[in-house]
C-alpha cells in the first residue's frame, strides 16, 4: 500500500477495494489513465494560515472591477445559497433548481458590471488565490507522462485559466469545462457562453462534450478529484470505462458531511490542505514496477 494513504487525513471505507483499483489501474499502463478533477477548493486550497481562500467566482467578486453595492448583492446571494449547497438534509433534486438561480443571478450582476477583458490578469495577481501544496508535482507530472487533465468547474473559466497560467502549469494536456465570459469587440463583458455549469449539472456537462471523451475513448481508468458530492457525475462522459477511483477533499462541516463522503468517494482527505495523496497516487500508477 502507498505510505501516504496511512496518513492521519485520509479515510476509506473499503481500503481493500482502494487497493484492488489502484492495482488494476498500474497494471494498465499509463496510456489507459485520465484525471478529471473539480477546481475550486479541490486543486485550490480551501483555507491558508485559517483564512479562507477565494473561489474563482470569489475572485472577481472581492475585485476592484466589481462595484460595492453588486459586492453587497453577490455577499447577500452567497449568504442564501452557500447554506444550501452544504444541507446535507436536502437532496441534490431540490438543491438543482436553487443553484440555478443562484449562478444566474450572480452572472446577471456580473454582466451589469462591465467587466473588461485585460484587467482580468491583474485581479487574479492581487488575490490571495492559490493551488494545494504540492500542485508543481500534480501538473508536471501528468505533462510528463501525457496523461489529460480535465478541470470541470462550475467557477468561471476565464479566471481559473488565469490562476494556472500565472502558476505556470498551464500544460497543453490541460482541458477545462466550465463558464466562460462572452466579452463584446471592445473586451467587456457582455454575457456568458453556452450552457451554465454549476454544482449539479456536471453530468449533463460532461454529456454535452463528449468530443472530447471520444478523443480519449482508449484512457478506460479514471482517476477523479472533488470536494462535492455533485462532483462525482464529473466521469459520467468517459467512453467504456473499466475503473475509477475517486478522492473527496471534505474541507468543511466535516462531522455532518464524512458519512456521506465516505459512501461515495473511494477515499477521504479530511482537511487537508496539500496534494499529497493524489500524488503519490500519480506517482505509484506511473511507476513500472
Amino acid at each position: 500500500m502507498i505510505p501516504e494513504l496511512s496518513s492521519p487525513s485520509v479515510c476509506m471505507r473499503d481500503p481493500q477495494r482502494v487497493e484492488e483499483i489502484i492495482k488494476t489501474m498500474q497494471k494498465a499502463g499509463t496510456s489507459t489513465i485520465q484525471v478529471i478533477s473539480d477546481f475550486d477548493m479541490t486543486l485550490t486550497r480551501f483555507a491558508y494560515n485559517g483564512k479562507r481562500c477565494p473561489t474563482s467566482h470569489n475572485i472577481l467578486d472581492n475585485s476592484k472591477l466589481i462595484s460595492e453595492e453588486c459586492k453587497a448583492q453577490l455577499k447577500d446571494l452567497l449568504n442564501t445559497y452557500y447554506p444550501i449547497e452544504i444541507d446535507s438534509k436536502r437532496t441534490a433534486e431540490e438543491k438543482l433548481p436553487l443553484m440555478v438561480e443562484w449562478w444566474t443571478k450572480a452572472h446577471t450582476l456580473l454582466v451589469q458590471q462591465r467587466i473588461r477583458k485585460d484587467l482580468l490578469q491583474d485581479v487574479v495577481k492581487e488575490s490571495d488565490a492559490m493551488l494545494r501544496e504540492g500542485y508543481q508535482l500534480f501538473f508536471d507530472h501528468l505533462q510528463e507522462h501525457s496523461i489529460p487533465l480535465l478541470i470541470f468547474s462550475a467557477g468561471l473559466g476565464d479566471v481559473l485559466e488565469e490562476v494556472i497560467r500565472q502558476a505556470g502549469v498551464f500544460h497543453p494536456n490541460v482541458n477545462v469545462f466550465s463558464n466562460y465570459m462572452d466579452f463584446d469587440e471592445t473586451g467587456v463583458l457582455k454575457a456568458f457562453k453556452g450552457e451554465l455549469i454549476h454544482i449539479y449539472n456536471k453530468k449533463e456537462g460532461a454529456l454535452l462534450n463528449t468530443g472530447h471523451f471520444q478523443e480519449l475513448k482508449s484512457r478506460h481508468n479514471v482517476l477523479l478529484l472533488g470536494d462535492s458530492l455533485g462532483d462525482l457525475t464529473m466521469a459520467d462522459g468517459v467512453h467504456s470505462m473499466e475503473n475509477i477511483l475517486k478522492i473527496g477533499f471534505l474541507n468543511d462541516k466535516v462531522e455532518e458531511r464524512k458519512t456521506s463522503y465516505l459512501n461515495a468517494y473511494d477515499i477521504v482527505l479530511v482537511k487537508d490542505e496539500t496534494m499529497e495523496v493524489p500524488n503519490a497516487l500519480l506517482l505509484h500508477l506511473t511507476s513500472t514496477k
